[in-house]
This record gives C-alpha cells, sequence and structure tokens, in this order.
C-alpha cells in the first residue's frame, strides 16, 4: 500500500471511531462537585486529568442545578468524585441515568464526619465541609490516588509522586494555620451557614451558627441568636457569598460585631485558607 492510500486508511479509521473515546494518551475526563475538590484532583492527577465543577464560583451546593451542558459532558466522564454536599442527593442518580458507566468515587470515605449544629449545639445530620481541614484532605488525597490508579494504571508513578508532594505541602498548610491561629485558641465566631466546623475543631476555635438546617431563623431563633453573640463575647460574624448577609449584618449590629466575608469554596485551596486564618486571628484577637 503506498503512503496515500496508507494515510487515507488511516483517515477513514480514525472517523470510524465513536464519538467520546480518547487515545490512551488523553488526560482522564473527571467530575466534582465544588471548586476545592478541582484543586486536589489537579495536585495529585497532575496533566493526566481533566477537571470539570459542577459548583462553579459564586453559586451554592445546597441549591445547585446543572446545566444541559454540565449534563451533556458528564456522559462522556469517566469519575465522579462526589463531597457530600446537598446538590449530589437529588443528582447523583440522574447523572447516573446519563453515564451507567461513570464510576462515582466518595472522596470523604474514611474520613470522621462531625455532626452539623444549630446556634444552641442542636445536632443537624452529618457536617459535608470535610475539605476546610487539611488532615482530612490527606486522607482523600489516598482515596484520589486510589481511584486514579485504578482508572489509568499506566500513569501510577506519576500519580504516586504527585501525591507524595501534595501531602508534603498538606502538612506544611497545617503547621502554618496552627502558627497563625495559635493565640485564638477557643475563641467564638458566628457564621450564618456553617462551613467552618472541621475548621474549627482542628484549630480550637468555637463556630456558632447563625441559621439552623439550612434556614433562616425566624424572629424568636433570631432573638436566642443574638442573646447567645452576647453571653459569648462574639466580636465576628464571617459570612460567604453563596448566602444573603442580610441577617448576619442585623446580628453583628446588635451584639456590636463586625461581618467578614470569606468563602469556603475558593478554588486555590492553600492560599485562601491562609487568608480565611489570617482573618480570623486578626477578627478574634
Amino acid at each position: 500500500m503506498g503512503a496515500i492510500a496508507k494515510t487515507i486508511a488511516f483517515m477513514i479509521a480514525l472517523w470510524a471511531l465513536p464519538m467520546g473515546v480518547a487515545s490512551s494518551s488523553a488526560p482522564l475526563p473527571v467530575f466534582v462537585s465544588v471548586l476545592p475538590q478541582k484543586y486536589f484532583v489537579e495536585r495529585v492527577g497532575g496533566g493526566q486529568v481533566a477537571v470539570s465543577v459542577m459548583v462553579g464560583p459564586g453559586q451554592s451546593p445546597e441549591t445547585y442545578e446543572p446545566t444541559p451542558k454540565q449534563m451533556a459532558a458528564l456522559s462522556r466522564a469517566r469519575l465522579y468524585f462526589s463531597i457530600g454536599v446537598a446538590f449530589e442527593e437529588t443528582w447523583m442518580k440522574r447523572i447516573l441515568a446519563a453515564n451507567p458507566a461513570l464510576r462515582v468515587v466518595p472522596m470523604q470515605r474514611g474520613v470522621a464526619l462531625l455532626p452539623l449544629t444549630g446556634p444552641s449545639g442542636e445536632p443537624g445530620g452529618r457536617d459535608p465541609h470535610v475539605w476546610t481541614s487539611p488532615p482530612r484532605v490527606k486522607i482523600m488525597a489516598a482515596t484520589l490516588r486510589e481511584a486514579l490508579i485504578e482508572a489509568d494504571p499506566a500513569h501510577r508513578d506519576d500519580f504516586e509522586a504527585n501525591y507524595r508532594a501534595f501531602i508534603t505541602e498538606l502538612d506544611t498548610l497545617d503547621r502554618e494555620l496552627r502558627a497563625i491561629l495559635a493565640q485564638a485558641r477557643d475563641k467564638p465566631f458566628m457564621v450564618f451557614h456553617p462551613a467552618w466546623g472541621y475548621f474549627a475543631h482542628d484549630y480550637g476555635l468555637r463556630q456558632i451558627p447563625i441559621e439552623a438546617e439550612g434556614k433562616e431563623p425566624g424572629a424568636r431563633s433570631l432573638a436566642r441568636v443574638i442573646d447567645l453573640g452576647k453571653r459569648e463575647g462574639v466580636k465576628v460574624i464571617f459570612v460567604q457569598t453563596q448566602f444573603s448577609r442580610r441577617t448576619a449584618e442585623t446580628v453583628a449590629v446588635a451584639i456590636g460585631a463586625r461581618v467578614v466575608a470569606v468563602d469556603p469554596l475558593a478554588e486555590n485551596y492553600p492560599q485562601n485558607l491562609l487568608r480565611v486564618a489570617r482573618g480570623f486571628a486578626d477578627a478574634l484577637k
């Protein structure tokens, strides 16, 4: 067969490939729920993964609904790393219906989960915000490594090396956070949405949420929150951009605290946690 005939045959074979079939050198298509997970997967997967995120900047995993474009992309994904956020409960069955071959890996598998609590400490299910704890992210990184090796064993050495580098990064971050927050131990802070429970647990802080079970407080509950804030001497209320700050500002005025915006869903994980820790330490002096 001549060179031209070989080229034509190759092109015909290429066109005959079914849509969505990637070459062996193509990055592994992976989906995650929230932006911090994207950072984790890319740190372990490196250039061997192509990560898409369901909940984008400024959006809330409590109320998110996937777009048609995302559902179409999910039909071609190989792995989905879940994290236990609210929208997964509603949408995961539909996602799997669109792609029955998709492997869903609970990233929080093996992580000791904390309870969500209301303003007075009443229990309200399990807290999904595990990514705010670098020690717990180390456990999740091991789950990532195992899943990526199983999906793409040819790049095992890359995943292992990336994993070790990421663990070193997380250990360094943990030491820096402990140093920044050393003088803030046992200090209380209020949050509208209780996204910082694991962070508070790791670094000796006390989180007091304003909302209970995802709902804004009514008049009586708000009065109790204000009384609690006064008794505890709360000086700062943290809010995130995905939620209204109106109620937090009402409480802040009543108890003489200030409102500070922090984002548990920012993508640049180490930079964000360090910024948050410095904000916490400064506000809690």
